[in-house]
């Protein structure tokens, strides 16, 4: 009975050492996911504004011209309808006429494992 219960105690200790460097791989994973659909999406962006000679206008518009198959998940949210864009300024914009989207950012309010807000990525 000695020999069940010091097992016990060590697999106790080994699950409370596992779980947290677990959680900590799958926000790791989230955040991987996250930078690399930034990436994605404010390149698809540039490349937009170059060919059409002014910002995409939303999102969606670069799905219906082609430039993505379907706009990105945000993984902290785990939704693609969340993304807070970042609107041209009227006097720096490409066609002045109709500012865009210059900037995309999460929409979570949680903070990153390195300290910083995932909207401000």
């Amino acid at each position: 009975m000695v020999e069940l219960m010091i097992v016990m105690a060590i697999v106790v200790i080994l699950v409370s050492i596992a779980i947290p460097q677990y959680q900590k791989a799958m926000i790791r994973a989230k955040e991987s996911v996250l930078k690399n659909n930034l990436f994605t999406l404010r390149q698809v962006i540039d490349e937009y504004t170059y060919d059409k000679q002014k910002a995409p206008q939303s999102l969606d518009d670069l799905v219906s011209t082609g430039y993505l198959k379907e706009v990105p998940i945000d993984p902290i949210t785990n939704t693609n309808s969340s993304w807070k864009t970042v609107m041209e300024d009227a006097l720096q914009a490409v066609n002045q006429t109709e500012p865009g989207i210059f900037d995309v950012k999460s929409g979570s309010d949680k903070t990153g494992l390195d300290g910083t807000a995932y909207a401000d990525w």
